[in-house]
């Protein structure tokens, strides 16, 4: 239920609240802003050869300041980052294009990285949807597709992609059995799911995750296990159930042989067996295919009558 709330929550914001995209900006040639920059930082040395007129020592002092203050606009930006852009509280875009650029000095900027993230999740201790408790965790490959949606429409991309994903793992547990040993009927299971339980878990956190401008390119698990407490049990289950396999297996195979070894002797006339030396026969042969241990030759000497 709990899980539920959440998602339908972030459905709900989705839904009812108009949000904004991001806006690629363009920026200005940072080597056009650096010699303007530095042309008029440097205007103050052309005063000085002008001569000391009061006017021009107010007009080339500002325009020598003003220099400096065009220099500190600029930016480089690397591959595979971004520079999300606001002024006074307002958004203006997001530089996307890599390289040497210049903005407006009084522009905040914040750096947001659009390389693939990994997020390996520590095991977590969760109930399947037998009320068994197991141990759970994914690793999952992301970025971040809407740089507006990931730095203003939550408050910490990052710990939001975490938190999300923890809540994913645990819907994913109570959809889903650990195996099939419990309910026969079940056709996907964590243990044996594989690419299903994948693509559950990435179509789980898609919805998640889209409020904040995030995209999974993949995720998996990577530890299952049986929670510590019934872990003794659950392995005494399974190993019982594959003795059971493969007795059944050995005794089929064996029944199959002894009812070989009759028919061929009946139809080859090899010898001629009455009901009551068949039995001993089958009996035998019975014990000695199925036995686990290796059988003791018995040399008859005397008449099989």
């Amino acid at each position: 239920m709990y899980h539920c709330d959440i998602k339908m929550i972030l459905m709900q914001i989705l839904k009812t609240k108009k949000m904004k995209n991001e806006k690629i900006f363009i920026p200005v040639s940072g080597y056009i802003g650096l010699l303007i920059g530095l042309l008029l930082a440097l205007s103050v040395l052309w005063f000085s050869i002008i001569g000391d007129n009061a006017l021009l020592v107010v007009i080339f002092t500002f325009l020598s300041v003003f220099g400096v203050f065009l220099l500190t606009g600029l930016r480089a930006v690397s591959p595979n980052e971004s520079l999300v852009l606001t002024l006074f509280g307002k958004y203006i875009g997001t530089i996307r294009q890599n390289g040497f650029c210049w903005t407006n000095p009084f522009f905040i900027k914040k750096k947001i990285s659009l390389r693939a993230r990994n997020l390996d999740s520590q095991p977590l201790k969760v109930n399947d949807k037998m009320g068994n408790p197991i141990m759970i965790g994914v690793v999952l490959v992301w970025r971040v597709e809407d740089t507006y949606k990931a730095a203003f429409e939550v408050d910490n991309y990052e710990n939001f992609v975490k938190i999300q994903s923890e809540a994913a793992i645990r819907k994913m547990a109570g959809e889903f059995c650990y195996d099939n040993l419990e309910n026969q009927d079940a056709s996907i299971t964590l243990r044996s799911g594989g690419n299903e339980i994948n693509q559950f878990l990435v179509h789980e956190l898609h919805e998640r995750l889209a409020i904040a401008g995030i995209n999974v390119m993949e995720a998996r698990i990577n530890y299952l296990a049986y929670a510590a407490e019934i872990a003794g049990a659950m392995l005494q289950r399974q190993q019982a159930t594959a003795i059971v396999a493969a007795r059944y297996k050995i005794v089929e195979g064996a029944v199959g042989m002894v009812q070989n070894a009759l028919q061929e002797l009946s139809e080859k006339g090899i010898i001629d067996l009455d009901d009551e030396k068949k039995a001993a026969m089958v009996s035998n042969l019975m014990v000695v295919l199925c036995s686990e241990r290796a059988a003791q030759p018995v040399l008859n000497s005397g008449s099989l009558y």
